[in-house]
């Protein structure tokens, strides 16, 4: 393989030219530019990264830590956070945590001690081991907190508004006349659980519908926890049901198979989140849609600009919401009722 002396030899320039050209970090003229690129392509030189990094400090990398990259929610978002991570030059190094915080804490370690340039993360629930925080602000890596916040963290963080997304969804329910109205929860301890269980309590108080203990029930965001919530929810008989998400609400529908009742007839539905073949439902899904491309791209964008001004004020952004109304929640079928009315 070809070395940078080769370059500088055939470009007939000094080693420091061939370096000044390549890393961009010093005003070298036209025609010594063109010969050392001449010379890059001939020989099909290629730099040493690690090199590089280590003289730069910098090793233009990002690692981002998820609770499952399976979840369908997560791709998008992984997505919007590479494309900005990219565009900025870095690239992205990706970890599932599975909601688990010693998996958790070996890749944040890992991360730190491959001296990545910043983490962005989505935290597990519990608080990290005393020690971490401090030795990534000794190693000056940023970490900005996706989705989900925790105590004791210092940074930027870019969340969606969970509690306005329940607020909404068990809103719309109550406005189409249903009283009685579930809730299947996320993952216990995690901050977007308990956010959207507030708005779900807000909209029934504001509705002066009196909260049933009964009606609300905790999944993990994943769909044998729906299915089993469900079985233990519908024994309470709710008219209505707002679930966390859409993992959860797959397996929802299968618990309402199973009791034999029907979407949105016997028991309307609201989800969080949408996806494209949301219309290949049968009902299709009333959601709350989340903007999960936007929130990668948020977070990537918080730490690029974190990494180019290190003492600015720490940033929180919340994203907005939208509802896409559709068949589950049963407003055409109490359209129809009052039609007939």
């Amino acid at each position: 393989m070809s070395n940078i002396y080769d370059v500088a030899k055939r470009a007939r320039v000094s080693v420091a030219t061939v370096s000044a050209v390549l890393n961009d970090s010093a005003f070298v003229s036209a025609d010594l530019k063109a010969r050392v690129q001449e010379a890059v392509a001939a020989l099909r030189y290629q730099p040493n990264l690690l090199a590089r990094s280590l003289a730069r400090q910098r090793t233009q990398t990002f690692g981002m830590i998820v609770p499952d990259i399976a979840n369908p929610f997560f791709p998008e978002v992984v997505r919007g956070a590479e494309d900005v991570a990219r565009g900025g030059g870095y690239a992205l190094l990706i970890a599932s945590s599975d909601n688990d915080l010693a998996k958790e804490e070996v890749y944040l370690r890992l991360f730190a001690s491959r001296r990545v340039d910043g983490i962005i993360l989505t935290k597990a629930p519990g608080r990290l081991p005393p020690d971490l925080p401090q030795a990534l602000a000794r190693a000056k890596i940023p970490v900005v907190q996706l989705a989900r916040t925790v105590p004791g963290l210092a940074g930027d963080v870019v969340e969606l508004d969970d509690r306005a997304a329940a607020y909404e969804g068990v809103t719309h329910l109550v406005r189409l006349g249903y009283r009685r109205v579930g809730f299947i929860g996320g993952l216990p301890g995690a901050s977007t659980s308990r956010k959207r269980v507030e708005g779900y309590k807000a909209a029934l108080r504001d509705a002066r519908i009196k909260l049933d203990p009964a009606l609300v029930v905790d999944g993990d965001f994943r769909v044998e926890s729906g299915y089993r919530r469900g079985l233990q929810l519908l024994k309470s008989r709710p008219d209505a049901v707002f679930v966390a998400n859409y993992l959860m609400t797959v397996g929802f529908m299968e618990a309402l198979r199973q009791y034999r009742l029907r979407c949105p007839e016997d028991v309307a539905l609201v989800t969080c989140d949408d996806y494209p073949w949301m219309d290949s439902f049968s009902p299709r899904l009333t959601t709350i849609d989340l903007p999960k491309r936007d929130l990668g791209a948020a977070a990537a964008q918080l730490l690029i600009e974190r990494i180019a001004k290190p003492r600015a004020a720490a940033r929180s952004i919340t994203l907005p919401n939208a509802m896409r109304v559709r068949e589950s929640c049963g407003c055409g079928l109490r359209k129809r009722h009052a039609l007939a009315r």
